[in-house]
């Protein structure tokens, strides 16, 4: 098997967000050298991976060689950004090529508190056109490819993130998710990836005008411990005073939790090696002493139509305000199959619309009375292992493309609907090499106790990384 490894004995080595912290402040280490260190992991990997969407290293460089410190605690750790925020200078084009790029004039919500925390952007990450697929692999830009087998995909709208946290060109890098897509790339390149709260990080203007605010930013990582420090240092930039601060999260909790455990999604069971991995979590939780009871899935079944339809909504909105929204090089036959299938999908049912959005509201109704008899619910994150580049093609027919898509990621979208949090942890392997996670969800506000659960777990089961694979 061929992995796609960026890890050697540079200044970044195989160090984690923290760990470089250390070493910048004991003086080891200096920005510059980071940062050109992740310039050239980038460049030597980014051919095989296909994770850059664009580049901005003579910015990085100079801002990592200023003779005055950013501030943040992560000043001059080297990151990415994914390509559908808004980045003072950088053109945003969500994962398309459908009209001619064109610099933000200024960072977005999301941009300025992220980097406020001193993270050294290099550019942008690649996705799926719009976020809309489970599987970065545009008929022009090509597809993103998994770093532990480049025959795979990297997963999910934030792939190119994904692939390069794991293949050790940045420590961490920034991911967002409308329906799995912090999670899923997390499960499928063996990371942590914690969806937080609706509301626990600000959003750009675009992401905030929906309807229903599915989609959370965050990032991906290679430990827990750099999951937990960026929101202890986000929470110092943007605090929402309606949830419970997330706070200093350094180790395991002492509390022993009530953990419901579930292997069927919305549409089916997990796949057998999938619903090992997750009955093997669930008896050494047991053996850590909590308490944990199977449960069958309390999700009505009318919620994967709904979620589809509103899915189909945001496609609807982007191709027929696309020539306002982009710009008049906007070419909406540039546009993949998926994303025209979505749009007509919605055409056809926009007056179902208000009822499918309304009951996706009242679905935290749901997991608020499950939260009242449990403390996280744990399911597979995703229903099978990572399949092959292909298998989601965005140029096949819209039918096709979409009852993959759903079989596949049918676990994720639920707390993207009640905006509850969910992490994503490298707990297994599949037969053929290639991570599989398992996603813990707990109620709003609940950040902490799933971060306290992941470092248990981490220390209990100390992850194959891909560096020490390679």
């Amino acid at each position: 098997m061929t992995r796609i490894s960026a890890f050697t004995d540079d200044a970044l080595g195989d160090l984690d967000a923290v760990g470089l912290v250390e070493a910048l402040r004991q003086g080891r280490v200096s920005r510059t050298e980071l940062v050109e260190a992740a310039i050239a992991r980038t460049e030597a990997v980014n051919p095989a991976l296909n994770g850059l969407a664009y580049e901005a290293f003579d910015r990085a460089r100079a801002r990592a060689s200023a003779p005055r410190s950013y501030g943040g605690y992560f000043d001059g750790v080297p990151t990415y950004i994914k390509d559908n925020v808004a980045v003072g200078d950088m053109p945003t084009m969500q994962g398309t090529d459908a009209w001619d790029p064109r610099p933000a004039l200024a960072n977005g919500d999301f941009a300025r508190a992220y980097l406020a925390t001193g993270l050294v952007p290099l550019g942008k990450t690649q996705l799926s056109e719009f976020g809309f697929s489970a599987s970065a692999e545009h008929p022009r830009l090509g597809a993103v490819r998994n770093p532990w087998n480049p025959d795979y995909t990297a997963g999910a709208s934030s792939s190119g993130s994904g692939a390069f946290v794991a293949a050790g060109v940045v420590p961490m890098a920034h991911a967002n998710d409308g329906g799995g897509s912090i999670r899923i790339p997390a499960s499928c390149n063996g990371l942590i990836g914690l969806k937080p709260s609706r509301g626990r990080l600000p959003l750009d203007r675009d992401m905030r005008q929906m309807p229903l605010r599915i989609v959370a930013n965050g990032v991906v990582t290679r430990s827990v411990r750099d999951t937990a420090a960026f929101y202890r240092e986000m929470e110092r930039v943007y605090r929402n005073p309606k949830l419970p601060p997330v706070g200093d999260v350094t180790g395991p909790g002492r509390a022993r939790l009530r953990i419901a455990v579930c292997t069927h999604s919305i549409a089916r069971e997990a796949g057998p090696e999938v619903r090992d991995v997750t009955m093997k979590t669930a008896a050494l939780l047991e053996e850590m002493g909590h308490r944990v009871t199977p449960i069958d899935n309390p999700v009505p079944e009318h919620f994967m139509g709904d979620f589809l339809l509103y899915w189909s909504f945001l496609s609807f909105a982007l191709v027929r305000g696309g020539r306002r929204t982009f710009g008049r090089s906007f070419d909406r036959t540039r546009l993949d199959n998926l994303t025209l299938g979505l749009e007509a999908h919605a055409a056809r049912n926009l007056r179902r619309l208000p009822l499918a959005t309304a009951r996706l509201a009242r679905t935290r109704r749901i997991t608020a009375a499950l939260g009242r008899s449990y403390d996280v619910v744990l399911t597979p994150t995703l229903a099978e292992a990572p399949p092959k580049i292909g298998h989601l093609d965005p140029t096949a027919d819209y039918d096709q493309i979409i009852e993959r898509l759903v079989d596949w990621v049918a676990f994720t979208p639920l707390q993207n609907a009640t905006g509850d949090p969910a992490i994503s942890l490298p707990l297994g392997e599949s037969d053929s090499g290639l991570p599989i996670g398992i996603m813990f969800a707990s109620t709003v506000g609940q950040e902490a106790r799933l971060l306290e659960l992941a470092y248990e777990l981490e220390e209990a089961r100390p992850r194959r990384r891909l560096q020490d694979a390679a």
